[in-house]
């Protein structure tokens, strides 16, 4: 039994319909609340029993009109600033649209898509000054590359035997900065070797880590019988957006015999802006770099990247013999390249396709000039909490993130954190601007991380003037 519809021009209607209104949804972005809160009957719509019987295209299709589309996270909202994640372009949906036509699995074997796959790769070593030797992978984001980083680390240090054995004996130390990204620990929890031995180094006000520290930690725990593995530099904080000493650490691992890593999943992209670039200086000499493409690169979700300098030792770290895998000279099981053996999925999509058309569609200069973009609205916004009384930068701005915190004439210190928590409740539920929440040296504060390239000053000007009215507003209710 076929699932192909019965009649094709009834089907085209339809999905030439279901694009338009995904067309009027992005044109007609700015119009729309960034977030509203789902209401009760469409949650209540999602907790029917399993379908048995077919539903008609146009009748699914108007439930996500209705219940799905208006109720999104907002992050390709032109005020969505609320952690960090791009927007999105019409090119990288359409190229989706194809991508899911073909339904191509990228596991391996001999077709096409695996040479779109392998052109982005090659693109993305010209960024990053890599050999034509080193490899690379898409995966679903930099929480999943930097995992494969640290199996890759591990390959390095323990040979085949930490496959197939496990630690042993070994005591594996890593190290990085205070403010790296939580999903660093959960990579040494993963991996087995715990996330305890990730030595925590640290900052200094800009959240770069201290090269001085880390080195006498490697000596100190080298002294204790540990094997120190990996160093992982961050460029661009999850916090504030700050980068490593990318040169210095490079000089540090190589004195050690330590597997480099760079987790950039914020800020690595900032090679394609010549502004940024001098900033990353140092990338070019890791072993290896996690990145996301769907955040300054605009890629719509996901498309997270791993580029491994050692493309041989990244093959041996998790390629396998498998008779259902075999290889063959001729043939579809042919093809001399198959990404099942540089990462754990057999089953891949294609992420490689949207990835593509939105490099070939704008070209590098074009994102490099939206990533500049966003961090001289980051400045604009700045500039403009300094000159108000009743707001604070609570760190230095040095990408696109900017965390500041309204204090008010009246606010109580001991207060001020629930009283800002409680104003990023109220911006985001008012549906004009969308910022997040984190914690800095120990209080809460507004984060606004500008990544969309949708984002103009008026969402600035919108961000400073909600938040005072909100902050008043929330003052004078407190104190009623």
């Amino acid at each position: 039994m076929s699932l192909d519809p019965a009649d094709w021009s009834a089907v085209r209607g339809q999905g030439h319909r279901m694009l338009d209104d995904l067309f009027d949804h992005l044109q007609g972005l700015r119009a729309q609340p960034v977030w509203r809160e789902p209401p009760a009957a469409a949650r209540q719509g999602f907790r029917e029993a399993l379908p048995l019987a077919p539903s008609a295209l146009e009748q699914v299709h108007e439930t996500f009109l209705e219940n799905v589309l208006p109720y999104s996270s907002g992050n390709a909202h032109p005020g969505f600033m609320g952690w960090v994640q791009g927007g999105g372009t019409v090119v990288g949906m359409l190229a989706e649209m194809l991508a899911g036509g073909m339904n191509s699995n990228l596991g391996g074997r001999d077709h096409m898509p695996l040479e779109v796959e392998q052109q982005v790769l090659a693109w993305t070593r010209q960024m990053f000054g890599f050999p034509d030797t080193a490899s690379g992978l898409f995966l679903t984001g930099a929480s999943q590359a930097n995992f494969l980083a640290t199996l890759v680390a591990r390959m390095r240090v323990l040979g085949g035997g930490g496959r197939t054995a496990g630690l042993g004996e070994a005591r594996l130390t890593a190290y990085a900065s205070r403010a790296v990204h939580g999903c660093v620990g959960r990579a040494l929890d993963m991996s087995g070797i715990g996330s305890l031995q990730l030595r925590a180094v640290p900052v200094d006000d800009h959240h770069r880590i201290d090269l001085a520290t880390l080195r006498a930690a490697i000596a100190a725990d080298r002294q204790a019988g540990c094997t120190p593995f990996l160093i992982v530099g961050t460029a661009g904080t999850v916090d504030i957006g700050g980068i490593d000493d990318l040169a210095g650490l490079a000089d540090i691992a190589a004195d050690e015999d330590v597997h480099f890593h760079v987790d950039g999943a914020l800020a690595a992209l900032g090679v394609l802006a010549p502004s940024l670039a001098p900033r990353l200086a140092g990338i070019e000499r890791a072993d290896s770099i996690a990145f996301d493409w769907h955040k300054w690169g605009q890629t719509p979700y996901d498309a997270g990247f791993l580029l491994v300098r050692d493309g041989e030792l990244h093959r041996r770290t998790f390629a396998s013999d498998a008779a259902y895998l075999q290889r063959a000279a001729r043939g579809l099981a042919g093809g001399d390249w198959w990404p099942c053996d540089y990462g754990p999925d057999l089953s891949r999509s294609f992420r490689a396709l949207k990835t593509w058309f939105t490099l070939k569609t704008y070209g590098t200069a074009a994102l490099g000039a939206v990533i500049e973009h966003t961090c001289a609205l980051a400045r604009e916004l700045a500039d403009r909490i300094a000159a108000e009384p009743e707001l604070e930068l609570a760190a230095p701005v040095q990408l696109n993130i900017v965390c500041f915190r309204y204090r008010g004439p009246d606010a109580p210190a001991a207060d001020a954190d629930a009283l800002n928590a409680e104003i990023v409740a109220e911006l985001q539920a008012g549906g004009d601007v969308a910022p997040s929440l984190t914690r800095i040296d120990g209080r809460t504060v507004i984060r606004a991380a500008i990544v969309n390239h949708r984002t103009d000053r008026r969402d600035i000007e919108a961000l400073v003037a909600s938040t005072l009215s909100a902050g008043r507003q929330c003052t004078r209710r407190r104190a009623a």
